[in-house]
Formats: C-alpha cells, sequence, structure tokens
C-alpha cells in the first residue's frame, strides 16, 4: 500500500472516531458553555416591558404573601385602569402568580371585576409533567413528557382573562436556555404567558408575531438580552397603590406582576449569566421580549453537523498530519477560527450548531498528529540508534546522545585506558583455502565472538581492522577496574576462539586460533578525522603497545605489559617472559608477560 493510500486511510479513521465521540456527547458539556459564551451577549433592555415586583419592601409593609388575599392584587389593577382612555392603560397585563381555586368570594370576585374591566390580564396556569403509559391493542407506548396534572385560573377570574402557562424548563445542567410554546393538557393547547403577552402587545401595535420554531418537546432556543435586574425599573406594588409611580407611567406597555424576593425561591440560572440567579418574572420579560424581536433561531439537525464535521476533520487531519509544528500550528489556528467563526455567522443568519464540535475535533486531531510525529521520532531515533551501535560501541553512543551534538566535535581528552588487541593467526592463509563465502562466514562469526565478550565487560569496542579487533577500557566512561575487565575479555575471546576453532574443524576441517594483547596507560580519546567523517578512537604509546603485545603473541595466548600485571597482581596469573620479547619501537628491557588466568580462590 502507497503512502498516500495509508495517509487517506489514517485521516479517514481519525476523522470517523472524532465525529463519533461528538455524536456520543463528549464535549457536550463544554459545547454548551461555548454557546452560552458565543450567543448569549447582554444588550440594551427596551421600555416597553415593566416589571411590578412583589418584593421585600411589600411583605415588610403587607406581611407574609401567603397572607395576601385577592383585594391586593385586584387593587393593583384597578390603579393601572383609573384613567378611563383605554389609549392610557398597558397594552398587556401579565400576572406570574396562579390563582387556583376560589377564597374568599368578595375577594375572588374583586380580582375577576377588575381584570374584566382592563380586558388585557394574562393570568397564570402551570402544567405538571410525569410518565404517562397508554396501552393499545398491540403496543404500549410510554411517554415521559406527558401532562399528569394542570391548573388554572378559578372558573369567574378564567372566563374574563387569558390565560398563559408559566411552566420554566431547566436544560439538564439546572441552566435555562429555552422556553416552552405551549402546553396540551387534555388535548387543549395552552400557549405561554410570555407568548400571549407578545402577542397581545404586538396586536395593540397594529402587528403579529411569528411562532419560533419547536422542537419535539414544544421548546424553542432563548437568546437573552437582560442579565438579573437588567428589565427592572425598582417598581413593586406598595408604590403602585401608594400612587409614587403613576399610572400613565404603564401606559402601552407590558405591565408584568410578580414575585421579586428571594423568599418566593422563583429564580433560576439562565444561560446569559450562570453566577447569579434571575427571578422567574424577569425570566419571562426576557423571553417575551424575544418574541417581540423575532431573531429566532433554529438548530441545525446533528447529521448535517456530524457529516460536516467529519469532512472537516478529514481534511485537517490530511494535511496536517506528518508536517511540522510551524505548519500545522497556523494551520490548527485557521480551523479554529474557522470553525468557532463558521458558527458564529451561521448564528447571526438564525442557525444554531454545535461551536465547539469543529475546534476540539480538530484540536484533538492535532494532538494525535503531534504525539504520533514525536512517536514515529522516537521509532525512527531508536532504529537509528541501533543501526548506530552496529558501527559505534554502545557507550559511545549513549554518550553522544547524553551530550548532544558538542559531543561530535573534532577533539580529544588525555585519560588512562586499558588498551585491547586481537587477531586471528594463519588468516592470510587460511584465507588463500578457502572460498570468499568460507572466509566472509568465518570472519563475522568470529568477530561477533570477540565484540560481545568487549560488550558483556562494558569495553569500548573501536574498531574492526580485517581480522583484527581493537576495544578499549576506561573512554568515554571511567571504569573503576578498567584493567581487570580488559583481562577477562582476553580470557574470554581465547575461550570464545577455542570453542569456534573446534565447531570450524567439524564443519570444514579448519582450526582457528588468535592472539591477543592488551597494554595499559595514556592515550588521547576522542573524534579524530575531519568534519564530514571521524571516528571515536583512541591514539597514542599505550595503543601501539598493545597491537606490538598482540602481534608477538602465539595463537591462543594473551601477551600483556608490566603495568597491566602490576594494575592485576593478587588476582590474575602470569609467566613473565622478560625481555626475550622484542618489541617495535620499544626500548630494551620492555617486560612482556603471558596472561594464564585467574588466581584460584
Amino acid at each position: 500500500m502507497s503512502e498516500n493510500n495509508k495517509k487517506l486511510i489514517f485521516s479517514l479513521i481519525g476523522a470517523l472516531v472524532v465525529t463519533f465521540l461528538c455524536g456520543k456527547g463528549l464535549f457536550r458539556r463544554f459545547d454548551i458553555m461555548m454557546q452560552d459564551a458565543l450567543f448569549q451577549k447582554r444588550a440594551s433592555v427596551p421600555g416597553d416591558i415593566v416589571l411590578i415586583g412583589i418584593d421585600e419592601e411589600d411583605i415588610q409593609k403587607y406581611g407574609p404573601y401567603n397572607n395576601w388575599d385577592r383585594h391586593m392584587i385586584a387593587s393593583v389593577l384597578d390603579k393601572l385602569a383609573e384613567d378611563p382612555d383605554p389609549n392610557h392603560r398597558p397594552a398587556a397585563i401579565a400576572i406570574d402568580a396562579l390563582y387556583a381555586g376560589t377564597t374568599d368570594p368578595a375577594a375572588d370576585t374583586h380580582l375577576a371585576k377588575a381584570a374584566e374591566k382592563l380586558g388585557n390580564v394574562i393570568i397564570a396556569s402551570t402544567a405538571y409533567f410525569g410518565t404517562d403509559i397508554r396501552f393499545g391493542s398491540d403496543s404500549v407506548v410510554v411517554d415521559t413528557y406527558s401532562v399528569v396534572n394542570y391548573e388554572e385560573p378559578y372558573d369567574e377570574l378564567k372566563k374574563v382573562t387569558t390565560q398563559g402557562h408559566i411552566n420554566t424548563m431547566s436544560d439538564d445542567d439546572g441552566v435555562v436556555r429555552h422556553a416552552l410554546l405551549y402546553v396540551e393538557p387534555d388535548g387543549q393547547r395552552v400557549y405561554s404567558m410570555a407568548y400571549q403577552a407578545a402577542n397581545m402587545y404586538a396586536k395593540k401595535n397594529g402587528y403579529s408575531i411569528a411562532m419560533p420554531p419547536i422542537n419535539e418537546r414544544g421548546q424553542y432556543f432563548v437568546q437573552f438580552i437582560g442579565k438579573p435586574g437588567d428589565f427592572s425599573d425598582g417598581v413593586s406594588i406598595h408604590e403602585v397603590l401608594d400612587g409614587t409611580v403613576k399610572p400613565e407611567f404603564f401606559a402601552g406597555k407590558i405591565v408584568m406582576i410578580g414575585p421579586y424576593a428571594a423568599a418566593f425561591q422563583d429564580s433560576y440560572f439562565t444561560a446569559i449569566d450562570k453566577s447569579s440567579r434571575m427571578y422567574g418574572v424577569e425570566i419571562q420579560a426576557n423571553i417575551v421580549q424575544f418574541l417581540l424581536d423575532g431573531n429566532y433561531k433554529e438548530t441545525v439537525p446533528d447529521y448535517i453537523q456530524l457529516m460536516v464535521l467529519g469532512l472537516v476533520c478529514f481534511a485537517f487531519f490530511y494535511f496536517c498530519n506528518n508536517k511540522k509544528l510551524r505548519v500545522s500550528v497556523p494551520l490548527l489556528a485557521v480551523f479554529l477560527l474557522m470553525g468557532i467563526g463558521g458558527s458564529m455567522m451561521l448564528y447571526s443568519g438564525g442557525y444554531i450548531t454545535h461551536a465547539v464540535w469543529i475546534p476540539a475535533g480538530v484540536f484533538m486531531l492535532f494532538i494525535i498528529t503531534v504525539a504520533s510525529h514525536y512517536i514515529r521520532a522516537a521509532i525512527a531515533k531508536q532504529n537509528v540508534t541501533k543501526t548506530f551501535e552496529r558501527y559505534v560501541a554502545p557507550s559511545i553512543v549513549n554518550e553522544i546522545l547524553k551530550e548532544g551534538t558538542d559531543s561530535l566535535k573534532l577533539g580529544g581528552k588525555l585519560c588512562d585506558i586499558a588498551v585491547l588487541f586481537v587477531d586471528i593467526r594463519g588468516f592470510t592463509t587460511m584465507s588463500e583455502r578457502l572460498s570468499p563465502e568460507e572466509v566472509v562466514n568465518i570472519l563475522n562469526q568470529y568477530l561477533s565472538m570477540t565484540s560481545s565478550c568487549i560488550e558483556k565487560n562494558k569495553g569500548t569496542l573501536d574498531k574492526f581492522v580485517g581480522d583484527a579487533t581493537m576495544a578499549f577500557w576506561g573512554a568515554p566512561l571511567p571504569e573503576e577496574d578498567p584493567v581487570y575487565l580488559a583481562a577477562l575479555t582476553a580470557l574470554d575471546i581465547i575461550k570464545g576462539a577455542e570453542q569456534l576453532s573446534r565447531k570450524l574443524k567439524e564443519e570444514i576441517n579448519e582450526e582457528l586460533h588468535v592472539g591477543v594483547g592488551v597494554h595499559y596507560g595514556p592515550a588521547v580519546v576522542g573524534n579524530m578525522g575531519s568534519e564530514k567523517r571521524m571516528d571515536y578512537t583512541a591514539i597514542g604509546d599505550t595503543v601501539n603497545t598493545s597491537a606490538r603485545l598482540e602481534a608477538n603473541a602465539p595463537g591462543g595466548m594473551v601477551y600483556v605489559s608490566r603495568a597491566v600485571a602490576d594494575k592485576l597482581e593478587g588476582r590474575m596469573r602470569f609467566t613473565s617472559l622478560g625481555d626475550s620479547i622484542k618489541l617495535k619501537g620499544k626500548a630494551e628491557g620492555f617486560e612482556v608477560l603471558k596472561l594464564e588466568g585467574p588466581v584460584e580462590e
């Protein structure tokens, strides 16, 4: 499969996963918060709606609200009807309080007569919802949003007023964002108080309002323009009754009367301000103004939004995947702005979308692309490291990775190291007798054995030169006992060569013998060569001496210097050869010793 096809499939899978998660509501809470922040904007409140609040001062003056009789509200209505000219009266009066059942007949009649005199009073009713199970001939219908109880004004008041339900519907998170257009108790459709008030006001002024688009439960989205307190002019019941606020103040306006004190427990959190509660009568005022403005919003179906989300995520993932941050970050910013800006443009055009789906989706995919990029980089680095270790000792690779590129500069440092050389005896003659394939096979087995012995004893494999191997201890990382480790390696190589020789004898009737030399002393260790091609190696007399010892060591033997023997005194056995072995470049009297093995415990 081509890389482009892999990229297409990978992008498609990523887009489908993100689309599925969004569709399942992964970002629902964040999405609601984003919608509230983008779509709910405070604006100046028109003066067409006036609230008469039943507030704390009214309770202090007239006593607890539960003790009020219906003469109180009737008297307020009488005040609003003082001017005989209907044009000097309110355009609509909505009372956000339930007057169900009869009480004092005189008070009930007073309230009904006062409402009848005005002729434009809207009285509250309320529905109670629950689960209704209906059994059919061959099915069972379960309605979880059924009106199981309904309260409405007493008959005398109902006949002379318009009814409007006052059900405030909070979303699942307890925040009011939607209004219920109507309820249908016993098949009778009753519109909300806010709709009745807006409709009555519009007719009074010679126009009509359109029906808002609703969902399957009869709810519609509300854009609030006022926060708690914005619709209130501070008018209370006692100010109307004592004449502080004159009736003409309400002329031609929508008057809404309702509880405006915490004691009534009629307050809710709304989408425009989730930090402060808004009284029910103010929520009604916001809904009335929204209906009058007619700036309705319709929710775009989820399946359409999911299709768009999938296409956008696919495009982003395809173009962003495996790109460097300088490309993917600006691309992310463009898609984020496109997602948020697109939602705001659609909202201004009357359509509500999930504002967070595209931003959250592309951001999730951005995280995946960044993570996959670093994972691929880590895997590539690991592969390079493993490959590099085939050419350079692992200790050197680790040192380079730890110190960074600075460690790759030309130069070295002087330190004491133990140096080991090993070579095959008679390898040239053997090569002439064997085929090239057999020579390479033997050489690879031999070099694998020597490198394994070096690595086992924490040595730095410097290089292979033909059939020779060079290693040292004490650099790039210091060792506590470099000479002892070098000696152990030499003995392991002799033993490994004997095992390999027996194997070759059986297979091709050839034997393999190696000579090893070990010396200890100062040497310059570091990067040698040019800027384009360098080796991490050791140079100096110590290296040369070790090579001379190896060159003179017969097959199956390890020659060491006195410096090595002194370091291993009491731990290794040696046989001194005195100065009988003449090393090239060494003065008379240079002692050579044969390493026999460890001192027996």
